[in-house]
């Protein structure tokens, strides 16, 4: 969306919500919030809590927070020293189930398309990067905020150059990563069909199989030493 034409402003908040939801019907990015608001020509207090109640229900991903991006848990370096790629699979295998089911209850019709689309791998696109949106999309539609910034803590802690997870969690094999894909759809379908019971089995059954791909590459290297 490059440009945008003013237009009569709306009335009240549900009529100010509607006019957002009609602009990203239209696809591509929503402006900044000065932007959007002298488009739709209201007051930015009155556009903040329109945008406020879409990302409440879900139609609007959350504000970003106002940190640096490198910012880390001060205890963040000790975990990495102590852990293995094992721990870290075990940890998810806890937590992520249980928040897929969560999403499969909780998310919203855009949620839901989001975690769709990241299902699948698009031609030459950075296999990490997809598999941490994949699941980071789901994490988002569980509503639960704790449970997300510590999965992101997690996750930061997984893909530390040091515990290696990236190299044994995010393949580049053609094959593989067509079954992680595979694996990936049956997940988000079950949220899409809004089967709690599906979308938590379908996790931890891929889950399991990643754990089964870091200890077979494991145990490779230990004989390969």
């Amino acid at each position: 969306m490059n440009a945008f034409e003013p237009q009569a402003g709306p009335s009240d908040l549900d009529d100010i919500i509607a006019a957002v939801r009609q602009l990203q019907q239209g696809g591509g990015k929503l402006p900044s919030e000065r932007d959007l608001a002298g488009h739709l020509s209201v007051k930015r207090h009155q556009l903040r809590k329109a945008l406020e109640v879409l990302r409440h229900s879900g139609d609007l991903k959350p504000a970003r927070a106002r940190r640096a991006p490198t910012a880390l848990p001060r205890y963040g370096e000790e975990l990495v020293r102590v852990t293995n790629p094992i721990e870290v699979l075990e940890l998810r295998l806890i937590m992520e189930p249980g928040l897929a089911r969560l999403a499969s209850l909780r998310a919203s019709s855009f949620e839901t398309a989001r975690i769709m689309d990241a299902a699948t791998t698009p031609e030459n696109a950075p296999s990490g990067e997809v598999d941490f949106a994949f699941h980071l999309a789901i994490v988002a539609a569980a509503r639960n905020h704790l449970a997300a910034e510590f999965y992101k803590m997690l996750r930061q802690v997984g893909v530390d150059a040091r515990v290696k997870v990236a190299r044994t969690a995010a393949p580049t094999c053609p094959k593989r990563i067509a079954q992680r894909d595979g694996e990936h759809r049956l997940i988000a379908e079950a949220i899409s069909q809004r089967d709690p019971e599906a979308a938590e089995a379908a996790m931890r059954a891929h889950l399991l199989s990643v754990q089964r791909q870091i200890m077979e590459r494991s145990n490779a290297g230990a004989f390969a030493a």
